[in-house]
């Protein structure tokens, strides 16, 4: 086993012309152990030059590392400079940056405005580590053409990411994730391009507003009475989440200490994901010992929340779907309650969410559509006025935060748990009177987490060759290959399954090694409890019956 001719020039014209002396250093150590016979060090330079992190509408994530296929300083200098020309091609002068405490972070947000600076860019960096709702905030009060976020949100610490904003606050859709990535290949070398340092590191106005904005979601007609548990895991979150909770109003807030402060080896968490088993454990322990009202947790970047409640003297997570239709309930209730004007926008949600929320929108003669999934697609519908992913991700501000906000939605979901609270009222009684009123709406997911991503092909494959016929003793009416596209959606490496009586939908992770199949069993059966307890059983044969139907079952 050794490394081709070929390979080792590419890594050697690397080596010439990565600007960072830890990377290079990495990858000339490699070089000198691969050309020895090391094994080790053959496949780590295999891995890292062996193909090319690709940018994408989610911008780059991946892995720290040396070489072409990781995030570091050479291929996110790659990543400014075609920005920064694609911006100059279509007019645009004014960038802002953003970052959080992740390894490296800081770094790559130098890099970005130097470089942006450097090729005739107004470039303007956020003054600290903050969460990813303030950039896409501070985008539209700059009055900036794009902003970049450095982030890999709740991937593990190994890894960083990039993404890229457009000036309404919102990432960037095909086909300009394409046109950037064009522009990123014509880059032919990082130590070549021309740095400046006359970028301006901005003072906290934006964050000062976002605060301001965020904190006057919460009415001041009602009930502030309520204790709160929270954790940011390790992340950005929480410095940013206290202002605006006790500015709303609220005073009663205890956190997890040991995960208050950003720290990007997240120590207490496998990963720093509140969906992950185990990650919200110390959050919920805090609870329960403070009898807390509400937890509320964030990711590491804040713009997922997660939600957990009291139930039956237990302490469990809200699903992402159950807290999205609680804010729907919620944005719709208070204006009734309230005497304020009720939304009149568009709700929407990812195809991959539960099919309650578009039943909430018709019954109430709002306008609802769905969108593939991602944020990126939820944030471009006209008119929005309340949008989410089943990921624990809302925006219930779209005026000001065109993107997923775990802190904004978290001060609408701590409004909610206070009014409640103050009639007396618990939110699973709530739950119930929306499956009263709507049906039964069960969700669950098989989430299948790979060490080989040539898994995740071929299990598509195998469903999509050979589709099962019925799922969990339902029957499967309609197979829909998504990659043709389906109704007013693109085309997307999906794969929906109509039951009777439910739905799944197969795909890859757009964002981790992991492949995802999304449940729903519904039911109109008036005996809500008889009705969830009928859909938790079948929810469990339809995990096993779509691994099987996978090829991914142990």
């Amino acid at each position: 086993m050794s490394l081709s001719p070929e390979l080792i020039e590419r890594i050697e014209t690397w080596i010439l012309d990565d600007p960072d002396t830890l990377t290079r250093t990495q990858t000339e150590q490699l070089l000198r152990g691969a050309q020895e016979g090391e094994v080790e060090a053959i496949e780590k330079l295999t891995e890292c030059f062996g193909q090319i992190l690709q940018f994408g509408t989610a911008g780059l994530r991946g892995p720290l590392g040396p070489g072409p296929s990781c995030m570091n300083r050479a291929v996110v200098a790659r990543a400014a400079a075609g920005l920064s020309h694609y911006l100059k091609m279509n007019s645009l002068k004014k960038l802002i940056v953003g970052y959080d405490a992740r390894h490296n972070s800081y770094r790559f947000a130098l890099d970005t405005v130097e470089i942006a600076s450097g090729l005739g860019i107004e470039a303007l960096l956020l003054p600290k580590a903050l969460p990813t709702p303030v950039l896409s905030f501070a985008i539209r009060f700059y009055e900036a053409d794009a902003g970049v976020m450095v982030t890999a949100s709740h991937n593990p610490a190994q890894d960083n990411g990039y993404k890229v904003y457009l000036g309404d606050g919102s990432q960037i859709i095909a086909p300009i994730d394409s046109e950037i990535a064009s522009e990123i290949d014509k880059i032919t070398s990082v130590l070549s391009l021309t740095r400046s340092d006359n970028y301006k590191t901005l003072d906290e106005s934006a964050v000062d507003a976002y605060i301001a904005r965020t904190s006057s979601l919460k009415h001041p007609d009602v009930a502030s009475d309520i204790h709160v548990v929270s954790t940011s895991l390790h992340g950005v979150g929480d410095e940013v989440w206290q202002k605006v909770f006790r500015r709303a109003g609220f005073t009663s807030l205890e956190v997890v200490e040991s995960q208050q402060q950003p720290d990007p080896d997240f120590p207490s968490v496998v990963f720093p994901n509140p969906e992950e088993e185990g990650a919200t454990d110390l959050l919920l322990a805090l609870a329960k010992q403070v009898h807390a009202d509400i937890a509320i947790a964030h990711d590491p970047d804040a713009d997922r929340c997660a939600a957990a409640i009291v139930e039956n003297g237990l302490w469990r997570l809200l699903k992402g779907d159950e807290l999205g239709s609680l804010l729907a309930w919620w944005l719709i209730k208070r204006s009734e309650i309230l005497g304020l004007q009720p939304p009149t926008g568009t709700f929407a949600s990812s195809i991959v969410s539960s099919t309650l929320l578009e039943s909430i929108a018709h019954t109430h003669h709002l306008k609802y559509q769905s969108t593939l999934t991602g944020f990126k697609w939820i944030s471009k519908i006209p008119d929005l006025s309340f949008g989410y992913e089943e990921a624990l991700g809302y925006c219930v501000d779209p005026e000001y935060v065109r993107d997923k906000d775990g802190i904004s939605t978290a001060i609408v979901a701590v409004e909610l748990a206070a009014y409640l609270k103050s009639q007396g009222i618990s939110v699973s009684q709530v739950l119930n009177e929306i499956a009263a009123e709507y049906g039964v709406f069960a969700t669950d997911q098989l989430s299948v987490r790979v060490a080989n991503l040539a898994v995740i092909p071929e299990a598509m494959k195998k469903l999509r060759d050979t589709p099962p016929t019925s799922v969990a003793g339902l029957k499967v009416l309609e197979v829909i290959d998504l990659q043709q596209g389906w109704r007013h959606l693109p085309p997307t490496n999906g794969i929906m399954l109509f039951l009777d009586g439910g739905r799944v939908i197969a795909r890859p992770s757009g964002t981790e090694p992991k492949l995802k199949c999304y449940l729903e069993v519904t039911s109109k059966n008036p005996n809500v409890e008889e009705a969830r307890q009928i859909a938790a059983t079948v929810l469990q044969s339809m995990k096993r019956d779509m691994a099987i139907a996978l090829g991914v079952s142990s």
